[in-house]
């Protein structure tokens, strides 16, 4: 475990492994280049973030300017981030899938002086909105030929190809500058700057320090002392999110393993199998696929196959239950695992490369089920939890203490409140000193404060005061409760539904026991002041397709629902069956087939995927209304 002692910045984390941990010849960051894998040293690392410093020195940058990211991940955002860093600039990293109108907005509230762009795409976007940019200096491109793309007329914005930074040289004398700026850096110094997603309202810049970095790292290296030097972490979340920023990228640095970046999505389980990761930072929707394909892929056809692969899963689940309940499995139990790992689980595991010691999973709420299922197969899914305001992690599970269902322990450091949300009484308080694994408490507001907390919202003082309280607690406007010593998410706040008789009905937990269904990709759930609840519902393309036969053309009719009754219909038969899990104030009573996903490009989801509930709603209101004209049993 690695002493923080005297490493309280960002900067200083990489600089400890150089000193203390590896070789600086060693390899740090991989990704494909043409059609191989590439190593960078963690001496090749600090050399470009270097230039990347000396080159901005040399354009007057100083401490405390905002310096802009948007690119994918790759090694050119380390470079960057630890070439700024180092000089006391601040990162302020933008989703690459945010409108023109959003990107603006951010550049100018936060008063970006340069920008790294990733792609042809991305420059043309950001070129064509440079005139409105007040502070934006420079745009500086990673790709090739970005000269071939022609420029708006009378572009004030100077365009400095990446390349060039990279090739700056660094004299002794500035290199001692460098230094001299780098160690001077205080733990209290601002960070970085990251705009809320946000599913209402204009994005917030969340003032992050050094310290909120390096203590939440810190802290969950303590929780989790498995990781060492000598992993490798595959990194496929973008690092315009916290959670990937810190969970990969920042313990990577402060551990030295190394990270390899995947290419894409799509070509994730390609690049799995080729890296062999031993972690993996994830979010739960690629786990709820790789879940839903397993099942599909193990069961399909039925016979023989289809038996084994449902038996050694409930030879698993009991194989997992005597080991959590501190038990000795058995000879017999233990034989019968033996051989399910060999027929099935071992196959599955191939397929992430085969190494990997746990997935740590974010974001949103894991499914118990899918937490169950990898549990059952031997692959190891803990779940952290937190927001961009809390640097990100809160709790974490403990990697020999899983409570399916929750979210861990809570870190060192930190205290988080549950409170009332009518009285305002503080139910609960709990530390990670004060943890017994039986304790449960009655649910409410999620509330923190500790060294994980924000320092505030950039040029939004009313905001800040609204958010973090006069007994300095944050106000995250989650609802959870503490359930065997770990913490436990219901819901989000403003998600509450509140139904004509007065009922609350939490949407995440309903909407959780519906996608058990192999059929349902997304649901929306629906019945806020209104008699009972209805649904949209986004069907799984793939197993609607096959389903039916239908053709790819179908997805393209410009009807936004489908009204087939067969498909509604089908749909049906698994909601009447999922709602006898559920109250009966809980259950679907109608429902909509929403012809393709809701989107990021039609504003109905923030690039951390999570719905707007406000702007699905108005949107689809007179399709709403139809539920409630005429109400359809499904329970």
């Amino acid at each position: 475990m690695v002493s923080f002692n005297e490493f309280s910045t960002v900067p200083s984390l990489l600089r400890n492994v150089v000193e203390n941990i590896h070789k600086p010849t060693e390899t740090f960051l991989i990704h494909k280049k043409n059609a191989d894998w590439e190593e960078i040293s963690f001496e090749k690392t600090l050399e470009r973030a270097d230039a990347v410093a000396s080159f901005f020195l040399d354009k007057g940058i100083v401490k405390g300017d905002r310096m802009g990211l948007m690119i994918e991940n790759s090694p050119d955002y380390v470079y960057y981030d630890q070439g700024i860093q180092q000089i006391g600039a601040i990162n302020v990293s933008i989703y690459p899938t945010l409108s023109e109108q959003e990107v603006t907005y951010i550049i100018n509230d936060s008063g970006i002086r340069a920008i790294l762009i990733g792609s042809p795409f991305l420059y043309k976007k950001v070129t064509k909105i440079a005139e409105n940019c007040r502070n934006l200096e420079y745009i500086i491109p990673v790709f090739a030929d970005y000269e071939k793309i022609a420029l708006p007329e009378g572009m004030k914005a100077k365009v400095i190809p990446f390349s060039t930074l990279l090739e700056t040289p660094v004299s002794e004398v500035r290199r001692a500058e460098i230094t001299r700026i780098r160690t001077a850096l205080r733990p209290s110094d601002i960070s970085s700057l990251i705009y809320t997603s946000g599913t209402t309202g204009t994005p917030k810049g969340v003032i992050l320090s050094h310290n909120n970095f390096v203590q939440n790292v810190k802290v969950c290296l303590q929780q989790i002392p498995i990781i060492d030097e000598t992993e490798t972490f595959l990194s496929f979340l973008p690092l315009s999110h916290v959670f990937e920023r810190t969970a990969t990228y920042h313990v990577c640095c402060a551990q030295g393993c190394k990270i390899a970046y995947a290419q894409s999505l799509e070509l994730l389980a390609k690049n799995m199998a080729e890296i062999k990761p031993t972690v993996m930072s994830c979010v739960p929707r690629l786990l709820e696929r790789i879940h839903d394909k397993a099942i599909k892929s193990g069961t399909a056809g039925g016979g023989l196959k289809s038996k084994i692969f449902l038996w050694a899963l409930d030879i698993g689940q009991k194989y997992r239950n005597e080991k959590e309940a501190g038990r000795n499995p058995g000879l017999f139990l233990s034989a019968e695992k033996a051989i399910a790992e060999k027929l099935v689980f071992s196959k599955i595991k191939e397929k992430t490369g085969g190494r990997l010691k746990f997935m740590l999973s974010g974001g949103a709420a894991l499914p118990k089920n899918v937490g169950e299922f990898f549990g059952n197969l031997g692959i190891k899914v803990l779940e952290g939890f937190g927001l961009t305001e809390t640097s990100p992690v809160m709790a974490v599970t403990e990697y020999d203490r899983q409570v399916y269902g929750t979210v861990g322990r809570v870190i060192p450091g930190i205290e988080i409140g549950i409170q009332d949300v009518e009285t305002k009484k503080i139910i609960n308080i709990q530390t990670h000193e004060t943890f017994q694994e039986g304790f449960e408490c009655e649910e409410g507001e999620i509330i923190v404060r500790g060294h994980c907390v924000m320092q505030g919202y950039f040029n939004k003082p009313a905001e800040t005061a609204e958010a973090i309280d006069k007994d300095n607690w944050f106000h995250t406007g989650d609802i959870g409760r503490f359930y065997k010593g770990n913490l436990q998410i219901t819901d989000r706040l403003k998600n509450m539904i509140v139904n004509a008789y007065g009922k609350n009905v939490y949407p995440t937990p309903v909407e959780n026991v519906y996608l058990k269904s192999p059929k349902i990709d997304q649901l929306f759930l629906i019945g806020d002041k209104r008699e009972y609840l209805t649904a949209i519902i986004i069907p799984n393309k793939e197993t609607l397709q096959e389903e039916f036969k239908l053709p790819e053309s179908f997805f393209q009719q410009p009807q936004l629902f489908i009204e087939d009754k067969e498909i509604v219909d089908w749909i049906a038969k698994d909601i009447k069956k999922l709602s006898n899990e559920l109250a009966k104030f809980e259950r679907i009573k109608n429902f909509k087939i929403k012809r393709n996903p809701f989107s990021i490009e039609d504003g109905e989801l923030t690039p951390t995927m999570k719905a707007k509930r406000k702007v699905i709603e108005t949107k689809y209101a007179a399709n709403i209304d139809e539920m409630y004209e005429e109400e359809v049993e499904v329970d």
